[in-house]
């Protein structure tokens, strides 16, 4: 099975996993083939039963006219999906109509699982799905994509035991012409034991903080790295998306990534610079030839003025093939520059499961604050 191959079965895993849970709960002494394999291992999951029920939410016209979308006065929140019990989202789609040349930042999705008071998933719309920078960009990865014609795709299953709410508020000053909204789901009976929550968290550094002026640069504590996520608790990391607006020419991507896992004190997981963490290598190409890409499980969709001051960078990158797990504790960080000696602008979000709702999140910057700007000295 080639990578691709198996990225696109690890999406559709957790519903090949229902279906094999059901059908090991309902005959524990299932057939063998020929060499010894159970029956059902040898078959694709949609040739066997999927428990549940396949149902959608969306905007559709409830009048049975043709206007299937919201308009949203500025300060405006809409409910886009809500449901009772247990069950899956399995993918969720928008496209916007909007003046606001900003409105990929000031419109904000919010996610909230089982009752909880405080959401799981709080991020500006553009940023979850990988467009950090709040411009369109046509991309296809494992788990988001961009299509023309501004649709937004996200196939992070989500699933949830009692409950799940997702809404849209818009924070910008100008009224959103209509949201267009489908999400796809099942509802179950019940999840699967050790059935983990889905998460995403905003974060934002404009500018981050370079450190200068000192003899030789190290850095063995990453205590002043740039922070993805911090999180406590049982689960894994699914990987991230990043925006990058830089504030002086060069090279941003200098930086390692350092992870922390079941130990605040010492990183576990050490890398060799940002474009390899990316998994790609050498500066993208370097200044005069970066050429954009967008891979299964990583990309760099968008490169506009290659290490120039205003260039602008879209990445990513999944750990899907090897999600980073954690017993207790996550924080995973990167420099921003060798030793963090460079003060560009990051904006990202961190995609993780967890074993309960964590909803300990910092506070999201105004929406004045999220609007990428150049931060010259």
């Amino acid at each position: 099975m080639d990578r691709q191959t198996s990225a696109r079965a690890g999406r559709r895993g957790f519903l090949g996993g229902l279906a094999g849970w059901s059908l090991a709960a309902a005959a524990p002494g299932q057939a063998q083939t020929g060499g010894g394999e159970p029956a059902a291992q040898a078959l694709p999951h949609y040739t066997r039963r999927i428990p549940g029920k396949s149902l959608k939410q969306s905007s559709y016209d409830r009048t049975g006219g043709n206007r299937d979308y919201w308009p949203m006065a500025p300060g405006e929140t809409r409910e886009v999906f809500n449901a009772e019990g247990a069950g899956v989202i399995s993918h969720v789609w928008f496209t916007i109509a909007s003046p606001a040349e900003y409105h990929l930042k000031e419109l904000v999705l919010r996610a909230w699982w089982d009752g909880n008071s405080k959401p799981s998933v709080e991020v500006p719309i553009g940023d979850f799905f990988g467009l950090n920078l709040a411009s369109y960009v046509i991309y296809q990865s494992a788990y988001l994509a961009c299509s023309p014609g501004k649709s937004l795709n996200c196939y992070f299953a989500m699933p949830y035991a009692k409950g799940a709410r997702m809404a849209v508020t818009n924070e910008g000053s100008r009224p959103v012409g209509a949201l267009y909204s489908n999400i796809d789901y099942r509802a179950l009976d019940s999840l699967p034991p050790q059935t983990y929550y889905f998460h995403a968290q905003y974060r934002q550094a404009q500018p981050c903080i370079a450190i200068t002026g000192e003899a030789e640069k190290v850095n063995l504590d990453g205590k002043n790295n740039y922070v993805f996520v911090e999180t406590h608790g049982r689960g894994h990391l699914m990987g991230i998306t990043l925006g990058v607006l830089e504030n002086a020419d060069g090279w941003w991507g200098e930086g390692d990534e350092m992870i922390f896992v079941d130990d605040e004190t010492h990183p576990v997981i050490n890398g060799t610079g940002s474009e390899d963490y990316l998994l790609a290598s050498w500066d993208f190409g370097g200044r005069e030839t970066s050429q954009p890409f967008a891979h299964w499980m990583y990309g760099a969709p968008l490169i506009q003025a290659a290490e120039r001051t205003g260039g602008r960078y879209h990445v990513y990158r999944w750990h899907g093939d090897n999600p980073v797990s954690f017993n207790s504790y996550l924080r995973h960080t990167i420099e921003h520059g060798h030793a963090n000696d460079r003060g560009d602008n990051f904006f990202s979000v961190a995609y993780w499961y967890q074993d309960a709702p964590y909803t300990d999140f910092p506070a999201l910057p105004p929406v004045h604050d999220r609007i990428p700007r150049v931060k010259t000295p």
